[in-house]
Protein backbone atom coordinates (compact mmCIF):
# COMPACT_ATOMS: atom_id res chain seq x y z
CA UNK A 1 0.00 0.00 0.00
CA UNK A 2 1.22 3.49 -0.52
CA UNK A 3 2.36 6.04 2.07
CA UNK A 4 -0.25 8.06 0.14
CA UNK A 5 -3.01 5.76 0.60
CA UNK A 6 -2.10 4.86 4.66
CA UNK A 7 -2.67 7.99 5.33
CA UNK A 8 -5.76 8.97 3.75
CA UNK A 9 -6.95 5.93 5.29
CA UNK A 10 -6.06 7.31 8.49
CA UNK A 11 -7.63 10.16 7.40
CA UNK A 12 -10.75 8.82 6.35
CA UNK A 13 -10.49 7.15 9.84
CA UNK A 14 -10.69 10.22 11.66
CA UNK A 15 -13.21 12.38 9.99
CA UNK A 16 -15.53 9.16 10.09
CA UNK A 17 -15.10 9.56 14.18
CA UNK A 18 -15.78 12.65 14.00
CA UNK A 19 -18.88 12.76 11.91
CA UNK A 20 -20.27 10.22 14.20
CA UNK A 21 -19.50 12.03 16.93
CA UNK A 22 -21.32 15.01 15.64
CA UNK A 23 -24.05 13.07 13.99
CA UNK A 24 -24.77 11.60 17.71
CA UNK A 25 -24.50 14.90 19.14
CA UNK A 26 -26.68 17.27 16.84
CA UNK A 27 -30.43 17.06 16.25
CA UNK A 28 -33.61 19.01 17.47
CA UNK A 29 -32.43 17.91 21.22
CA UNK A 30 -28.27 19.03 21.82
CA UNK A 31 -26.33 16.36 23.31
CA UNK A 32 -22.67 17.22 24.78
CA UNK A 33 -19.99 15.30 23.00
CA UNK A 34 -18.97 14.55 26.64
CA UNK A 35 -22.35 13.01 27.53
CA UNK A 36 -21.33 10.41 24.74
CA UNK A 37 -17.97 10.27 26.10
CA UNK A 38 -19.14 9.45 29.51
CA UNK A 39 -21.72 6.93 28.38
CA UNK A 40 -19.36 5.27 26.34
CA UNK A 41 -16.73 4.86 29.17
CA UNK A 42 -19.35 3.80 31.12
CA UNK A 43 -20.39 1.14 28.71
CA UNK A 44 -17.13 -0.60 28.41
CA UNK A 45 -16.72 -0.92 31.91
CA UNK A 46 -15.44 2.25 33.55
CA UNK A 47 -18.34 1.65 36.00
CA UNK A 48 -17.11 4.43 38.32
CA UNK A 49 -17.46 7.17 35.70
CA UNK A 50 -20.88 8.32 36.08
CA UNK A 51 -23.86 8.25 33.13
CA UNK A 52 -25.18 11.41 31.72
CA UNK A 53 -28.61 12.36 32.59
CA UNK A 54 -31.52 9.90 31.62
CA UNK A 55 -32.84 12.05 28.74
CA UNK A 56 -29.24 12.10 27.29
CA UNK A 57 -29.05 8.30 27.23
CA UNK A 58 -31.89 7.88 25.17
CA UNK A 59 -31.43 9.88 22.77
CA UNK A 60 -28.23 8.48 22.30
CA UNK A 61 -29.02 4.99 22.77
CA UNK A 62 -32.40 4.88 20.92
CA UNK A 63 -32.59 7.54 18.38
CA UNK A 64 -29.19 9.22 17.44
CA UNK A 65 -26.76 5.73 17.75
CA UNK A 66 -28.74 3.64 15.66
CA UNK A 67 -29.43 5.96 13.03
CA UNK A 68 -26.14 7.11 12.68
CA UNK A 69 -24.76 3.11 12.57
CA UNK A 70 -27.57 2.95 9.90
CA UNK A 71 -26.03 5.33 7.69
CA UNK A 72 -22.94 3.85 7.81
CA UNK A 73 -23.82 0.43 6.26
CA UNK A 74 -26.07 1.98 3.78
CA UNK A 75 -23.54 4.22 2.71
CA UNK A 76 -20.48 2.01 2.54
CA UNK A 77 -22.75 -0.47 1.07
CA UNK A 78 -23.41 1.48 -1.98
CA UNK A 79 -20.24 3.21 -2.43
CA UNK A 80 -18.54 -0.52 -2.17
CA UNK A 81 -21.59 -1.92 -4.57
CA UNK A 82 -20.80 1.26 -6.73
CA UNK A 83 -17.05 0.39 -7.35
CA UNK A 84 -17.89 -3.65 -8.42
CA UNK A 85 -20.52 -2.12 -10.62
CA UNK A 86 -17.92 -0.03 -12.49
CA UNK A 87 -15.04 -2.10 -12.52
CA UNK A 88 -16.96 -5.13 -13.43
CA UNK A 89 -19.12 -3.28 -16.53
CA UNK A 90 -15.69 -0.69 -17.25
CA UNK A 91 -18.47 2.23 -17.19
CA UNK A 92 -17.85 5.09 -14.79
CA UNK A 93 -21.89 5.66 -15.09
CA UNK A 94 -22.35 1.80 -14.01
CA UNK A 95 -24.60 1.95 -10.29
CA UNK A 96 -26.36 -1.20 -8.81
CA UNK A 97 -29.38 0.43 -10.20
CA UNK A 98 -28.94 -1.24 -13.12
CA UNK A 99 -29.39 -4.50 -11.05
CA UNK A 100 -33.04 -3.91 -10.82
CA UNK A 101 -32.25 -3.78 -7.09
CA UNK A 102 -34.33 -0.69 -6.94
CA UNK A 103 -37.46 -1.71 -8.50
CA UNK A 104 -37.77 -4.67 -7.11
CA UNK A 105 -37.45 -3.34 -3.81
CA UNK A 106 -39.64 -0.53 -4.55
CA UNK A 107 -42.20 -3.16 -5.29
CA UNK A 108 -41.65 -4.62 -1.93
CA UNK A 109 -42.35 -1.32 -0.46
CA UNK A 110 -45.70 -0.75 -2.59
CA UNK A 111 -46.79 -4.45 -1.01
CA UNK A 112 -45.90 -3.64 2.43
CA UNK A 113 -47.47 -0.64 2.38
CA UNK A 114 -50.82 -1.28 0.74
CA UNK A 115 -50.97 -4.90 2.17
CA UNK A 116 -50.88 -3.08 6.03
CA UNK A 117 -48.01 -5.22 6.73
CA UNK A 118 -45.66 -1.91 7.41
CA UNK A 119 -48.69 -0.98 10.12
CA UNK A 120 -48.50 -4.13 11.90
CA UNK A 121 -44.62 -5.07 11.98
CA UNK A 122 -41.88 -2.55 11.55
CA UNK A 123 -40.01 -4.88 10.18
CA UNK A 124 -42.09 -5.59 7.47
CA UNK A 125 -41.42 -3.39 5.01
CA UNK A 126 -37.37 -3.84 5.31
CA UNK A 127 -37.93 -7.36 5.05
CA UNK A 128 -40.78 -7.45 1.82
CA UNK A 129 -38.25 -4.70 0.38
CA UNK A 130 -34.82 -7.06 0.46
CA UNK A 131 -37.22 -9.67 -0.55
CA UNK A 132 -38.37 -7.82 -3.94
CA UNK A 133 -35.04 -6.56 -4.96
CA UNK A 134 -32.86 -9.97 -4.49
CA UNK A 135 -35.94 -11.59 -6.54
CA UNK A 136 -35.95 -8.73 -8.98
CA UNK A 137 -31.95 -9.31 -9.32
CA UNK A 138 -32.76 -13.07 -9.75
CA UNK A 139 -35.09 -12.72 -12.76
CA UNK A 140 -32.57 -10.56 -14.37
CA UNK A 141 -29.69 -12.30 -14.17
CA UNK A 142 -31.64 -16.29 -15.55
CA UNK A 143 -32.48 -13.45 -18.00
CA UNK A 144 -29.52 -12.58 -19.45
CA UNK A 145 -28.07 -16.23 -18.57
CA UNK A 146 -27.42 -18.47 -21.59
CA UNK A 147 -25.61 -22.03 -21.95
CA UNK A 148 -23.65 -21.02 -18.51
CA UNK A 149 -22.45 -17.81 -19.92
CA UNK A 150 -24.03 -13.81 -18.21
CA UNK A 151 -23.61 -11.06 -20.67
CA UNK A 152 -23.24 -8.09 -19.07
CA UNK A 153 -24.47 -5.87 -22.11
CA UNK A 154 -27.91 -8.06 -21.72
CA UNK A 155 -27.54 -7.89 -17.66
CA UNK A 156 -28.62 -3.71 -18.53
CA UNK A 157 -31.24 -4.80 -20.91
CA UNK A 158 -32.82 -7.56 -19.01
CA UNK A 159 -32.38 -4.86 -16.14
CA UNK A 160 -34.14 -1.71 -17.63
CA UNK A 161 -36.97 -3.79 -19.18
CA UNK A 162 -37.57 -5.87 -16.12
CA UNK A 163 -36.85 -2.79 -14.04
CA UNK A 164 -39.71 -0.89 -16.13
CA UNK A 165 -42.52 -3.69 -15.52
CA UNK A 166 -41.54 -3.93 -12.31
CA UNK A 167 -42.67 0.41 -11.92
CA UNK A 168 -45.69 -0.11 -13.81
CA UNK A 169 -46.91 -2.60 -11.06
CA UNK A 170 -45.67 -0.22 -8.19
CA UNK A 171 -47.96 2.33 -10.23
CA UNK A 172 -50.86 0.21 -10.58
CA UNK A 173 -51.54 -0.81 -6.83
CA UNK A 174 -50.89 2.49 -5.60
CA UNK A 175 -53.61 3.40 -8.22
CA UNK A 176 -55.68 1.37 -5.59
CA UNK A 177 -54.28 2.49 -2.44
CA UNK A 178 -55.48 4.40 0.36
CA UNK A 179 -54.04 8.39 0.80
CA UNK A 180 -52.27 7.53 3.24
CA UNK A 181 -50.29 4.98 1.98
CA UNK A 182 -49.15 6.95 -0.98
CA UNK A 183 -47.96 9.36 1.54
CA UNK A 184 -45.67 6.36 3.22
CA UNK A 185 -44.49 5.16 -0.15
CA UNK A 186 -43.46 8.57 -1.59
CA UNK A 187 -41.81 9.47 1.69
CA UNK A 188 -39.98 6.02 1.64
CA UNK A 189 -39.14 7.05 -2.11
CA UNK A 190 -37.03 10.06 -1.11
CA UNK A 191 -34.45 7.85 1.38
CA UNK A 192 -34.49 8.49 4.52
CA UNK A 193 -33.01 7.40 7.72
CA UNK A 194 -35.10 8.99 10.63
CA UNK A 195 -36.88 6.53 12.86
CA UNK A 196 -33.99 3.90 12.42
CA UNK A 197 -33.77 1.53 15.34
CA UNK A 198 -31.82 -1.10 16.23
CA UNK A 199 -33.79 -3.68 14.52
CA UNK A 200 -32.73 -2.54 11.26
CA UNK A 201 -29.21 -2.58 12.77
CA UNK A 202 -29.24 -6.36 14.11
CA UNK A 203 -30.73 -7.50 10.81
CA UNK A 204 -29.08 -5.31 8.70
CA UNK A 205 -24.90 -5.96 10.08
CA UNK A 206 -24.90 -8.90 10.16
CA UNK A 207 -25.81 -9.78 5.95
CA UNK A 208 -23.82 -6.13 4.78
CA UNK A 209 -20.37 -6.50 6.85
CA UNK A 210 -19.80 -10.10 5.52
CA UNK A 211 -21.33 -9.54 2.13
CA UNK A 212 -18.51 -5.90 2.25
CA UNK A 213 -15.72 -8.41 3.32
CA UNK A 214 -16.21 -11.11 0.71
CA UNK A 215 -16.54 -8.29 -2.27
CA UNK A 216 -13.20 -6.97 -0.67
CA UNK A 217 -11.69 -10.23 -1.41
CA UNK A 218 -12.47 -9.51 -5.46
CA UNK A 219 -10.08 -6.51 -5.72
CA UNK A 220 -7.56 -8.89 -8.21
CA UNK A 221 -10.00 -9.57 -9.80
CA UNK A 222 -12.03 -6.44 -10.53
CA UNK A 223 -8.21 -5.26 -11.36
CA UNK A 224 -7.94 -8.01 -13.70
CA UNK A 225 -11.54 -7.16 -15.56
CA UNK A 226 -10.40 -3.54 -16.69
CA UNK A 227 -8.07 -5.89 -19.20
CA UNK A 228 -11.55 -6.99 -20.43
CA UNK A 229 -12.90 -10.41 -19.97
CA UNK A 230 -10.49 -12.23 -22.72
CA UNK A 231 -7.47 -10.17 -20.66
CA UNK A 232 -9.10 -11.62 -17.27
CA UNK A 233 -9.53 -14.98 -18.35
CA UNK A 234 -6.35 -15.45 -19.98
CA UNK A 235 -4.32 -14.04 -16.66
CA UNK A 236 -6.52 -17.14 -14.85
CA UNK A 237 -9.41 -15.57 -13.82
CA UNK A 238 -12.75 -17.77 -13.68
CA UNK A 239 -14.34 -15.07 -15.35
CA UNK A 240 -18.18 -16.40 -15.90
CA UNK A 241 -18.10 -17.52 -12.05
CA UNK A 242 -16.75 -14.35 -11.19
CA UNK A 243 -19.16 -12.36 -12.61
CA UNK A 244 -22.48 -14.39 -10.69
CA UNK A 245 -20.31 -13.82 -7.19
CA UNK A 246 -19.96 -10.68 -7.32
CA UNK A 247 -23.64 -9.33 -9.14
CA UNK A 248 -24.97 -11.79 -6.39
CA UNK A 249 -23.35 -10.07 -3.65
CA UNK A 250 -23.24 -7.34 -5.03
CA UNK A 251 -27.48 -7.45 -5.06
CA UNK A 252 -27.63 -8.35 -1.45
CA UNK A 253 -25.57 -5.59 -0.27
CA UNK A 254 -28.05 -3.16 -2.37
CA UNK A 255 -31.49 -4.87 -1.30
CA UNK A 256 -29.65 -4.60 2.30
CA UNK A 257 -28.93 -1.56 1.92
CA UNK A 258 -31.98 -0.03 0.66
CA UNK A 259 -34.28 -1.90 2.84
CA UNK A 260 -32.60 0.01 5.49
CA UNK A 261 -32.31 3.33 3.68
CA UNK A 262 -34.63 3.83 0.97
CA UNK A 263 -33.39 4.17 -2.22
CA UNK A 264 -31.10 6.63 -1.95
CA UNK A 265 -28.95 7.66 -4.77
CA UNK A 266 -25.73 8.32 -6.33
CA UNK A 267 -23.95 7.24 -3.65
CA UNK A 268 -22.86 4.16 -5.90
CA UNK A 269 -21.93 6.69 -8.40
CA UNK A 270 -20.41 9.59 -6.77
CA UNK A 271 -17.88 8.42 -3.92
CA UNK A 272 -16.12 5.75 -6.30
CA UNK A 273 -15.37 8.54 -9.13
CA UNK A 274 -14.05 10.32 -6.10
CA UNK A 275 -12.57 8.11 -4.74
CA UNK A 276 -10.92 6.85 -7.67
CA UNK A 277 -9.20 10.12 -8.01
CA UNK A 278 -7.25 10.34 -4.69
CA UNK A 279 -6.47 6.78 -3.84
CA UNK A 280 -5.88 5.38 -7.92
CA UNK A 281 -7.54 2.70 -9.61
CA UNK A 282 -6.04 -0.21 -7.55
CA UNK A 283 -9.10 -2.00 -6.41
CA UNK A 284 -7.23 -3.16 -3.28
CA UNK A 285 -7.11 0.33 -2.23
CA UNK A 286 -10.09 2.03 -3.98
CA UNK A 287 -12.70 -0.92 -2.37
CA UNK A 288 -11.54 -0.23 1.48
CA UNK A 289 -11.09 4.08 0.50
CA UNK A 290 -14.88 3.77 -0.92
CA UNK A 291 -16.36 1.90 2.29
CA UNK A 292 -15.25 4.58 4.45
CA UNK A 293 -16.05 7.54 2.32
CA UNK A 294 -19.60 6.25 1.70
CA UNK A 295 -20.04 6.03 5.02
CA UNK A 296 -18.38 9.52 5.67
CA UNK A 297 -20.64 11.31 3.04
CA UNK A 298 -24.08 9.61 3.97
CA UNK A 299 -23.33 10.58 7.61
CA UNK A 300 -22.52 13.80 6.33
CA UNK A 301 -25.60 14.12 4.38
CA UNK A 302 -27.50 13.14 6.93
CA UNK A 303 -26.08 15.45 9.26
CA UNK A 304 -26.67 18.57 6.85
CA UNK A 305 -30.39 17.45 6.45
CA UNK A 306 -30.86 18.03 10.07
CA UNK A 307 -28.86 20.86 10.57
CA UNK A 308 -30.42 22.93 6.77
CA UNK A 309 -33.58 24.02 8.65
CA UNK A 310 -34.15 23.07 11.77
CA UNK A 311 -36.53 22.17 13.45
CA UNK A 312 -37.13 20.28 9.80
CA UNK A 313 -35.12 17.44 8.67
CA UNK A 314 -34.56 17.41 4.59
CA UNK A 315 -34.92 13.92 3.92
CA UNK A 316 -30.77 12.27 2.60
CA UNK A 317 -31.94 11.18 -0.31
CA UNK A 318 -32.76 14.66 -1.06
CA UNK A 319 -29.65 16.13 -0.26
CA UNK A 320 -27.72 12.90 -2.41
CA UNK A 321 -29.80 13.57 -5.52
CA UNK A 322 -28.89 17.47 -5.36
CA UNK A 323 -24.91 16.86 -4.44
CA UNK A 324 -25.07 13.82 -7.20
CA UNK A 325 -27.12 15.24 -10.53
CA UNK A 326 -24.78 17.48 -11.40
CA UNK A 327 -22.19 15.60 -11.28
CA UNK A 328 -23.85 12.95 -13.12
CA UNK A 329 -24.23 15.62 -16.43
CA UNK A 330 -21.01 16.63 -15.96
CA UNK A 331 -19.48 13.14 -16.37
CA UNK A 332 -21.73 12.64 -19.00
CA UNK A 333 -20.87 15.65 -21.09
CA UNK A 334 -17.36 15.00 -20.49
CA UNK A 335 -17.33 11.26 -22.36
CA UNK A 336 -19.54 12.93 -24.87
CA UNK A 337 -16.63 15.54 -25.22
CA UNK A 338 -13.70 12.52 -25.01
CA UNK A 339 -15.99 10.42 -27.63
CA UNK A 340 -15.98 13.35 -29.87
CA UNK A 341 -11.95 14.08 -29.84
CA UNK A 342 -11.72 10.61 -30.02
CA UNK A 343 -13.40 10.47 -33.33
Amino acid sequence: MRAGNALLFVLLAVLLLAAVVFGVAFGAVRVAPLSILRLLLHEIGFSSIPLPEARDVTIILYLRLPRVLAALLVGSSLAVCGVVMQGLFRNPMASPEILGVSAGGSLGAVIAITSGLARLASLALPLLTVTGALAASAVIYLISSARGATSLLFIVIAGMAVSSLLNGVSSALLLFAKEHEVSQYFFWTMGGLEGRSWQHILYAAPLLIPVLFALSLYSRELNLFTLGEEGALALGVHVEATKRILLALAAVATGVAISVGGPIGFIGLLVPHFFRLLSGPDHRSLLPASALGGALFLVLCDLAGRAIAPPYEIRVGIITAILGSPYLLSLVIRTQRGRARAR
